[in-house]
């Protein structure tokens, strides 16, 4: 059997009278029973040491680690960002852009912000393609007016990933990342919103305007740097085709934070089929 190594996020500690046991990468301690297996050459085996003689107990218990995703065959490096997916247009709200962008520099990409305005108009399709981003992110610190993300919606038709995320009250939603024809829009998002709620008439009319609040919401940095990291994690992910994290997919996930304790909830979201058209009468 060739040297393997603990997967990133795996440990194996000695427990005083009870042997060894394995940290998964979700936080859980499960026994490992070694068998007659020298303990000192598994740890070894499973640090990429020395395989030692032929062992045949040891090599079941390193095929249970296998076999259970707790090996990988090299360290794992951290993937760099691919030179033709660098270039990133972000627009929307400085609070969200500017933390998002120095997020994403670090990370390898080349965003370009470009902060919209108070009441401007919603931007064509055509803007967004302006010297061919390979992923537009839109970070607004309100509700999305309606309208406003339609022609952002037209990018993975366009070979462009689409993402972006905003606030409503004291929750920020941050939307999946949607990359190829089929994957969840923003108008998707809206639909199964109000599919979800019996206040829908409610929600629909806090969406539209006019509304009258009070004293307004002010994003606190630690709030937009988790919205920015979560939003850069994401577009990292897609960038580099890293594997998923345990949950939902990412293409699939609507994440709410709620932006008074920073608690992150996910929540599966589909696309919606087109309607079905009416048939036609005869005559």
């Amino acid at each position: 059997m060739s040297r393997s190594r603990l997967a990133p996020g795996v440990d194996v500690v000695a427990v005083p009278g009870r042997g060894l046991a394995v940290r998964t990468p979700e936080g859980e301690y499960l026994s490992v029973r070694t068998g007659g297996a020298d303990q000192d050459l598994l740890l070894s085996r499973l640090t990429g040491g020395t395989t030692g003689p032929a062992d045949d107990e040891l090599d079941r218990v390193v095929r249970a680690f296998e076999g259970a995703g707790y090996l990988t065959e090299s360290p794992r490096e951290d993937a760099r960002w691919p030179a033709e997916r660098q270039d990133i247009r972000i627009l929307g709200d400085p609070v969200l852009t500017e933390p998002l962008a120095a997020h994403l520099a670090a990370l390898g990409a080349r965003p370009r912000v470009t902060d919209t305005a108070p009441g401007a108009s919603p931007v064509a399709v055509e803007d967004l393609l302006d010297k061919d981003p390979a992923a537009v992110v839109w970070c607004l610190d309100g509700p999305v007016p309606d309208g406003w993300w339609d022609a952002a919606d037209t990018l993975p038709g366009h070979g462009v990933a689409w993402l972006r995320c905003h606030r409503e009250g004291w929750q920020a939603y941050v939307e999946p990342v949607a990359a190829a024809s089929g994957d969840v829009t923003s108008a998707h998002v809206r639909s199964r919103r109000l599919a979800a709620t019996p206040a829908h008439r409610e929600l629909a009319a806090y969406w539209s305007g006019p509304r009258t609040s009070g004293a307004p919401v002010r994003l606190t940095p630690p709030a937009a740097a988790l919205l920015a990291a979560l939003l850069a994690d994401d577009l990292h992910r897609w960038a580099t085709g890293a594997p998923g994290t345990a949950g939902l997919p990412a293409r699939r996930r609507l994440r709410r934070v709620d932006l008074r304790t920073l608690a992150v909830t996910e929540h599966p979201v589909l696309p919606v089929p087109a309607v079905a058209p009416m048939p036609k009468r005869d005559g």
